[in-house]
């Protein structure tokens, strides 16, 4: 048996929130570079050399790589014989909401999360959304993605006919990025959910974009879709050329024989994602 106290929960996630949002994970670094080398167009090229000298500076000054510090979206993945000591808290999703209020402040974090009617602002960034996941036994990870809306308001999700098939799905993501267009500052990243129910497509693509840099079985066909969504020739900043998207990712689910949930989830060049193992 495992057992976590609270304190070190809100220690680890409030040192995650500051780190994710200051600094760019390399991989995502290495690609922005490669579209750089290879980009011919000179607003374009002059657009990626400005990003990788904005992520350089907020690494170095110790400040938000962006202004739109985001939504917090937390994957929780715990096993069974792990147990965790919340305290003085009532859950585990309080907890790390605390760490999540604490990381906002010592980040110098811009307070984004507002109430939906009303748009009173909660003024610490909390709650942040929060998926609690089986893990295995032993495990207890938590996993940080970094949601701007810039890029979160261009996502979609529809419902596909069961008959579909994947020439219907690429071209369903594929028309997501074209719809979009500039709005979610590309180049972007683009996680693909496949299956489950409704809501689960939506998780399924969020979890997506948390697996660059990861081996995955549908390597093939993400780097085909990539390949159509470069060809629309949206381009870094919308001012055309040949790097659109950076990485496409799909993560699928077992569904009903009646449907074909497809949920894409689009992240924006400021991809910000990290992981605690505790």
């Amino acid at each position: 048996m495992k057992k976590i106290s609270y304190q070190t929960i809100i220690e680890q996630v409030s040192d995650l929130v500051v780190k994710t949002n200051h600094v760019i994970q390399q991989e995502v670094k290495k690609k922005i570079k490669e579209s750089l080398s290879i980009e011919n167009i000179p607003l374009s090229k002059k657009y990626l050399g400005i990003i990788l000298e904005n992520i350089d500076l907020a690494e170095k000054q110790k400040v938000p790589v962006c202004q739109d510090t985001g939504l917090a979206v937390f994957f929780v993945r715990q096993g069974s014989d792990v147990i965790v000591d919340t305290g003085c808290y009532n859950n585990i999703e309080d907890v790390i909401n605390a760490g999540l209020r604490i990381g906002s402040s010592k980040g110098y974090l811009r307070s984004s999360i507002v109430e939906p009617i009303s748009r009173e602002n909660t003024a610490d960034n909390t709650p942040g959304t929060i998926h609690l996941l089986a893990g295995q036994k032993g495990e207890f990870e938590i996993t940080l993605l970094v949601k701007g809306f810039g890029s979160e308001n261009t996502s979609a999700l529809k419902m596909l006919s069961p008959t579909a098939g994947k020439k219907v799905v690429e071209r369903f993501v594929v028309n997501v990025v074209k719809k979009a267009g500039s709005l979610p500052c590309p180049p972007i990243f683009v996680g693909v959910g496949i299956g489950g129910s409704f809501e689960k497509s939506a998780i399924l693509s969020k979890l997506a974009l948390c697996n660059m840099g990861k081996d995955s079985p549908y390597r093939l066909w993400e780097s085909e879709i990539l390949r159509k969504i470069n060809a629309l020739n949206i381009g870094a900043g919308g001012f055309g050329g040949k790097t659109t998207a950076l990485d496409v990712r799909i993560e699928t689910f077992p569904t009903h024989i009646a449907g074909l949930p497809v949920a894409v989830n689009i992240s924006c060049w400021a991809h910000r994602c990290g992981t605690i193992n505790l």
